[in-house]
């Protein structure tokens, strides 16, 4: 199993920006993909392979609404440019879990192999 600490992720509303007739990822997508993929670099990790299981600790930076499943987009593609694993579609199982507020936010991310039985 690996354990990470990351910065508190951009809601997919604001994850990505329209140009023209091209959808890119949003300045500040490519700094909270920057951040992801220095701490994971930091780690050393290999690249995971097969079936995966995900859980998220989100402990966001105030008590404004969220839609969590908004911050999940955002942060499955920075674990795959950061190449913890190689294809976020290997997330077969995942939850996400709202926490306590803390000053500018975090997510803890829990992944693991996961022997699917179907």
């Amino acid at each position: 199993m690996i354990e990470l600490e990351l910065p508190f992720p951009p809601s997919v509303n604001h994850y990505y920006r329209r140009v023209g007739r091209r959808v890119l990822i949003s300045r500040e997508g490519r700094k909270f993909r920057e951040r992801v993929c220095a701490l994971v670099a930091d780690l050393g990790l290999r690249p995971m392979s097969g079936p995966l299981q995900v859980e998220i600790l989100a402990y966001p930076p105030n008590g404004q609404e969220r839609d969590y499943d908004n911050i999940e987009k955002a942060l499955f593609d920075a674990l795959q440019h950061a190449r913890v694993y190689h294809k976020d579609s290997q997330v077969k199982k995942h939850s996400t879990e709202e926490c306590t507020c803390v000053p500018g936010g975090m997510v803890i991310v829990r992944i693991e192999a996961r022997q699917c039985s179907r």
